[in-house]
């Protein structure tokens, strides 16, 4: 037997994960690696730390599987995306700490770019001219960065989303892509025609040299050069969110994903043609598997999972992620907690807006608080889920999910209550490593199509709505007039 390796790089922990033929996971090798915060509003990852917890967790799944590199078929890569990471092409070294999707420092540079070049951006990119993506976050790098700009024209220089990273390191310095999923991230990409735009990089002054070769997301790249897997062919390559729609076999126009990690990403395929947002969701590149293209809108929703971990990291009121479930009241004690620690997105893009926590009495207690961070994960789904429907006419009649976060039922029970329509939770958990698994399996013809790959699917669990929709209606009443509270805040 052989089995495909995914490299599941996230905001918070490396993981590699082993598939069978049968989709089934095999072996898991998991780590968190450190978040680091300069300054307020910074987020910033060590670009090699990145790339050490991610062969560290190669090792660890090889072995709890007893294979070897003959025993891989293929490498999947799926990535956090936007986060931006340029490195000295000659030494492999970073000038500087990734700056991660998070971070808020080039909020000002993208407020005035907006007023200036919004709509000829976003018609090129589908996406808001926001911090969120790679090209501020690169100029500001050009800028900041000692020599950096007068190498990068040089050519000396190389710009990458994680994706790239991987690959690089595990071509010793050989091969600098990245797939159109990850390009479609930067706001330097024309997702029309599928090229760098040159239009978008004098807008924000960054080089050609700096910019990595674009391919599809399924083919043979290149193989792997460092021992652990030599031989070893790369071959598939997609940004998180657009891994978990492939994996979730969302293979149809107009059916939808919502994957509950350090944010939470909601993604409709919208077919071969992009579709333009009323409701101020991105328009981006789904996958490009044999020359044909398939597109997404999707909803961005900046900190989801991640408000469990602030409660454990930062507020102390439970030890483990997972404690929360057990902490939370049945209800929320008329607590409301708006998480906007980077602004908000979907449908908001607010830059501005920062997290509140409103309605405490003296009888609110921190299972009050657990509840409502908990809850702050379904309305926000839920916003998303509203815009979609207005760009799409579409009324979804059931929501797949997945995502670390899912493992949470009372979650997904309230998710189903609030939306009014059945969540179901896939089998496969993994479903954003299956994806990257599934794009590298058929570029070497481990499976053979698509339609092999849906027959896999299966659910795990189907959540009913049980809620009075009267009721849930004036839930997320109040829940949207706390948000009008958190708006513009750092303005105010």
């Amino acid at each position: 037997m052989s089995y495909i390796l995914a490299l599941d790089q996230g905001t918070t922990s490396s993981r590699s994960i082993i598939f069978d033929h049968d989709g089934d996971v095999v072996s898991v090798g998991q780590q968190e690696f450190t978040q680091l915060y300069p300054q307020s509003g910074w987020v910033e990852h060590d670009p090699e730390e990145i790339w050490r917890t991610q062969m560290e967790t190669i090792a660890v799944a090889m072995s709890k599987a007893g294979l070897s590199a003959s025993d891989i078929a293929a490498i999947g890569i799926t990535n956090q995306r936007e986060t931006t990471i340029i490195w000295d092409r000659s030494t492999g070294e970073p000038i500087h700490n990734a700056i991660v999707w998070q971070d808020r420092r080039t909020a000002a540079m993208c407020d005035a770019i907006r007023v200036e070049r919004g709509q000829l951006i976003r018609s090129k990119t589908g996406l808001e001219v926001d911090a969120y993506f790679s090209a501020s976050k690169i100029k500001w790098l050009l800028d900041n960065v000692p020599d950096a700009r007068s190498r990068a024209a040089g050519g000396e220089l190389a710009f990458g989303t994680v994706d790239s990273w991987l690959v690089w390191k595990l071509t010793n310095g050989r091969e600098h892509i990245t797939d159109v999923s990850n390009a479609s991230r930067t706001m330097l990409f024309d997702i029309s025609t599928l090229a760098w735009d040159d239009d978008l990089r004098r807008i924000f002054d960054i080089p050609r040299a700096l910019l990595p070769d674009v391919r599809s997301s399924s083919e043979v790249y290149c193989e792997a050069e460092i021992p652990e897997l030599r031989g070893v062919p790369i071959a598939g390559l997609a940004g998180d969110q657009q891994a978990a729609l492939f994996g979730q076999a969302c293979f149809d126009a107009g059916s939808t994903k919502n994957t509950y990690g350090t944010g939470c990403f909601m993604l409709q395929n919208v077919g071969d043609k992009p579709v333009a947002s009323s409701n101020r969701l991105l328009s981006t590149v789904g996958w490009q598997i044999d020359g044909r293209t398939e597109y997404a809108l999707e909803g961005s929703v900046f900190i989801g999972g991640a408000v469990i971990q602030w409660l454990r990291d930062s507020l102390g009121i439970i030890v483990t992620s997972t404690d929360v479930e057990t902490l939370a009241a049945s209800d929320n004690g008329g607590v409301y907690f708006v998480p906007a620690f980077a602004g908000l997105g979907t449908p908001h893009w607010d830059q501005d807006a920062r997290g509140i926590i409103v309605g405490l009495t003296r009888g609110t207690g921190k299972e009050h608080i657990a509840r409502a961070a908990v809850e702050s994960i379904a309305f926000q789904t839920a916003d998303l889920l509203t815009a979609m429907n207005g760009d799409s006419n579409s009324n979804l009649t059931e929501l797949r999910v997945d995502g670390g976060a899912t493992r949470n039922d009372s979650l997904l029970q309230f998710q189903a209550d609030i939306l009014q329509i059945p969540v179901v939770r896939s089998k496969t958990a993994e479903t954003t490593a299956l994806g990257a698994a599934y794009l590298a399996g058929l570029a070497v013809g481990y499976w053979q199509d698509k339609t092999e790959i849906a027959e896999h699917w299966q659910a795990d669990k189907r959540f009913e709505p049980q809620m009075a929709a009267a009721e849930a209606d004036r839930l997320m009443e109040r829940w949207h007039e706390a948000v009008q509270r958190s708006l513009n805040w750092e303005r105010s």
